[in-house]
């Protein structure tokens, strides 16, 4: 699956954040939200999707699960752009 991340906004520390953004898988957009608790690339990212969106992915023929998981996994690795501005140092464990 090549499934890519875009980070919008990040609003609060390192410790804990809110994490706004898109992700496209085959020229297809959606919308997500995440929390990420011991930092970007520490110890755990859940990200949320809408019910309209999750209704839009299993349209398409792709596995809701796995989706999440592969959104959780790039958070995690900093597998990410990020807007102008911000700086991956910030926020991502390398």
């Amino acid at each position: 699956m090549n499934l890519k991340v875009n980070i919008n906004n990040i609003h609060g520390s390192q410790m804990a954040a809110k994490i706004t953004g898109n992700f496209t898988i085959d020229e297809h957009s959606f919308r997500f939200t995440a929390i990420a608790f011991g930092r970007i690339g520490g110890q755990n990212i859940g990200a949320k999707l809408s019910k309209e969106t999750e209704k839009k992915l299993e349209s398409l023929g792709y596995n809701v699960d796995e989706v999440i998981m592969t959104l959780q996994q790039n958070l995690l690795h900093g597998d990410l752009t990020l807007p102008e501005g911000l700086k991956r140092e910030s926020f991502v464990d390398d």
